[in-house]
C-alpha cells in the first residue's frame, strides 16, 4: 500500500483519468473529491457489499436506488 501525506486542495492523480483532491481536513476526517469518468463506479468500502446485492445491481456509472449520489456542500 502506497501510503501519501497531502494538504487540502492537493490533488493525488490515479492512472489518467481520476483525480482525488483533499478538499478538507477537519479533526479525525478526511473530505475527499473524486473526478472519474462518468462510467466508472465509484463506491465506499462499507457499501461495496451492498452493491453486491441483486437488487442494487447497476451498469457501470448508475448509483444503486440504496445509495444517493453527492450533494453540493
Amino acid at each position: 500500500m502506497l501510503v501519501l501525506s497531502r494538504k487540502e486542495s492537493e490533488k493525488i492523480m490515479l492512472g489518467d483519468s481520476i483525480v482525488l483532491t483533499i478538499v478538507r481536513v477537519s479533526g479525525d476526517r478526511v473530505r475527499l473529491g473524486i473526478e472519474a469518468p462518468s462510467d466508472m463506479l465509484i463506491l465506499r468500502k462499507e457499501l461495496d457489499q451492498a452493491a453486491d446485492l441483486p437488487s442494487a445491481a447497476t451498469t457501470p456509472g448508475e448509483l444503486p436506488a440504496t445509495i444517493a449520489p453527492p450533494t453540493a456542500a
